[in-house]
């Protein structure tokens, strides 16, 4: 008798296109049976921008016809994501097709190998530098999407000084990331939130800013530690094969070839552009339409100092906008969920609910209970701003009952909402820097998921404090 060996297959966690997808359907069945329900909204013009406001109380189910969305909305939800989604794929794709004409001069790659050259031991400098920067912009001016252009550049560099390509995501991502959750100033959810639950001049700006330091220089710890780990021994990266295979797209140059004159023209006009996109975005207001036409400039000089002709940019841009494609399209699939559950009307019942649940929760287990809430919350709605809009109106007056300060449930905000989006599978950022990279999301998880523990832990006992204040 023959006998024929089994063997079990390991689980394998799916392709980022069929979990979002997943989701998708999980939002759909849900539409069905969480009751559809809404807020009455206050519309009000404030400096020549329109802000919505939810009146509390005002919650109200709604008849459920009409609303369940069924097999039809969830093969349209994609498309409707991605056209929801279409200013960040847009600009995602052109800037793009900009990286393409840039790193096919080899100029950046060859300026970051001599600077790794010229770093040795002491590259991993770079990383509490680079946090440190990236953690301020998040904390100061909301930055996030303007990270997305430098994830080749980081990516290249980091293979450069023999790190691995997980090292850049937590360089830019969880920068940014920490900088969102510690804000300090930032428009997008402190002073938005601030602004609905009716907080006047910033009263915890002081303690923002420690829980800013404690935050960064937790998340530069964790980062520099996993590197270590790495450079002490590349084959236990996590993403050791894949980089294997992605090496050559990010590292497309001679070693061996002098840095030459054009070279550092191309790299001047790359370093004048950035330092022009920091002034745009600050002084200017500059967003993604302004962005991706300062790249697509610095793309077009690099072209012509490299001699590219009109054909070689056309192609390199192409190729560029192809390496981008599966960053964009995954935007505008993630987008997808969140237009499911609005048009099944039920993110409102689902935030009630949990104002509810809050409601009579004694002040010691207020704060880890609250910061839960809107870790749940930021998961539907992951958008800072949108968060704020949503959740300020009913949680706030919570913060009355307990005789909390008010700027304590903004702070719970911006912890929970910059919390989720570290592990979320439906972030843009995220998953823009992970498509870039090649690195399958459950990958991401297992190494993100520690970082979030931390600062979730770190996030708890600063609330917690800031409860007593």
């Amino acid at each position: 008798m023959e006998v024929t060996e089994v063997s079990k297959k390991k689980f394998t966690f799916p392709h980022s296109y069929t979990l979002i997808f997943i989701l998708i359907i999980v939002a759909a069945i849900l539409t069905w049976i969480i009751p559809s329900g809404q807020f009455e909204t206050i519309v009000e013009s404030i400096n020549g921008m329109e802000k919505t406001t939810v009146v509390p109380g005002t919650y109200h189910t709604i008849d459920k016809a009409g609303y369940g969305q069924g097999i039809g909305a969830i093969l349209e939800a994609p498309a409707a994501g991605i056209i929801s989604a279409v200013e960040v794929v847009a600009f995602v794709l052109v800037v793009g097709g900009s990286f393409g004409i840039i790193l096919k001069t080899g100029a950046v790659d060859r300026a970051l190998f001599s600077l790794a050259t010229s770093l040795g031991d002491k590259g991993i400098l770079v990383i509490p530098i680079a946090m440190l920067l990236f953690s301020l912009g998040g904390s100061t001016f909301g930055m996030s999407e303007e990270v997305i252009p430098l994830f080749a550049v980081f990516i290249s560099l980091m293979f450069s000084l023999g790190f691995d390509s997980m090292t850049a995501i937590l360089i830019l991502f969880l920068g940014t990331q920490v900088g969102y959750v510690g804000s300090t100033i930032n428009p997008f959810n402190v002073l938005i939130a601030q602004g609905v639950a009716g907080v006047y001049g910033n009263p915890l700006l002081w303690y923002r800013v420690i829980c800013w330091v404690v935050l960064t220089v937790l998340s530069i710890l964790f980062t520099m530690n996993y590197a270590r780990k790495v450079k002490a021994n590349p084959e236990s990266s996590l993403v050791y094969q894949s980089d294997q295979t992605v090496k050559h797209k990010f590292q497309n140059f001679e070693a061996d070839k002098e840095f030459s004159r054009a070279d550092k023209l191309i790299v001047s006009g790359f370093i004048i552009g950035l330092g022009v996109m920091i002034w745009g975005i600050i002084a200017q207001g500059w967003y993604m339409v302004e962005i991706s036409a300062l790249f697509l400039t610095i793309a077009l000089f690099a072209g012509i100092v490299a001699k590219f002709g009109q054909k070689g940019i056309a192609e390199a841009f192409v190729e560029g906008c192809a390496d981008f494609a599966y960053a964009a399209v995954i935007i505008g699939l993630a987008r997808g969920v969140l237009v499911i559950m609005e048009n099944g009307m039920i993110i409102d019942t689902v935030l009630n609910s949990l104002a509810n649940v809050l409601n009579g929760v004694p002040q010691i287990l207020f704060s880890p209970i609250l910061l839960l809430t809107q870790i749940i919350v930021s998961f539907f709605v992951p958008s800072s701003s949108g968060a704020a809009a949503l959740t300020m109106p009913v949680m706030a007056p919570l913060g009355d009952l307990l005789n909390i300060n008010r700027d304590v449930i903004v702070l719970s905000n911006q912890f929970g909402n910059g919390l989720m989006n570290i592990i979320s599978p439906t972030g843009g950022v995220l998953l823009a820097g992970l498509a870039i990279a090649e690195i399958n999301f459950s990958k991401w998880f297992k190494v993100g998921v520690k970082a979030f523990a931390m600062l979730a832990i770190a996030a708890v006992v600063l609330l917690f404090v800031a409860t007593l204040l």
